[in-house]
C-alpha cells in the first residue's frame, strides 16, 4: 500500500485532470457535446444497446442517458428500433450520419492528442493507457462507491 501522502498527491493530480476534460470538450463540435459524443462512441464500440445498458456504461441514471440518446436520434445519428427480443423495449444504433460524426469526433480527438503529446514517446503514452485502464478497474462501478469515504 503506498503511503498517504502519495494519495492526496494522487488526488490533487486527477483533479486536475477535469480541465482536461473540459479542453477536450471545447474541441468538440457544437452540436455534439461531451454526453451525446459518449453516446456515439459507446455505440460505435459496442455495436446495438439498450437505453438501461447505455446508462450503465456512461455510469449515469436512466434519465440522464435518455437526454443524450434525445439529442443524438433528433441529430439522425443513432435510430431506436424495436427490440427483436422484447417489443417493449428499442435497440439503440448508430445511422449512416452517426458513423461519419463519430468519425469527425475520432479525427479532433486523435489531433488535439496528438498536438499536444508530440513528445511522449509511443511506450510512454501505452503506460498512461495501462495505468488509466488499471486505476479505472480499480474502482469499478463508481456508481456504487461510498460518498463519505471507504468502509471501515
Amino acid at each position: 500500500m503506498a503511503a498517504p501522502s502519495l494519495y492526496a498527491e494522487l488526488a490533487r493530480q486527477l483533479s486536475s485532470i477535469g480541465a482536461l476534460r473540459r479542453g477536450l470538450a471545447r474541441s468538440l463540435p457544437v452540436e455534439c457535446p461531451s454526453g451525446p459524443s459518449a453516446v456515439l462512441a459507446l455505440l460505435g464500440r459496442h455495436g446495438e444497446l439498450r437505453l438501461s445498458r447505455l446508462a450503465e456504461l456512461l455510469a449515469v441514471d436512466t434519465s440522464v442517458s435518455s437526454r443524450h440518446v434525445t439529442h443524438v436520434v433528433e441529430r439522425g445519428w443513432v435510430e431506436r428500433a424495436p427490440d427483436p427480443h422484447d417489443r417493449r423495449s428499442r435497440i439503440l444504433r448508430l445511422t449512416p450520419a452517426g458513423r461519419g460524426m463519430l468519425t469527425e469526433l475520432h479525427g479532433r480527438t486523435t489531433e488535439l492528442f496528438a498536438r499536444n503529446l508530440h513528445d511522449w514517446t509511443d511506450d510512454e503514452v501505452g503506460e498512461l493507457i495501462t495505468m488509466l485502464a488499471r486505476l479505472r478497474d480499480s474502482f469499478g462501478d463508481c456508481r456504487t462507491l461510498p460518498l463519505d469515504g471507504p468502509e471501515s
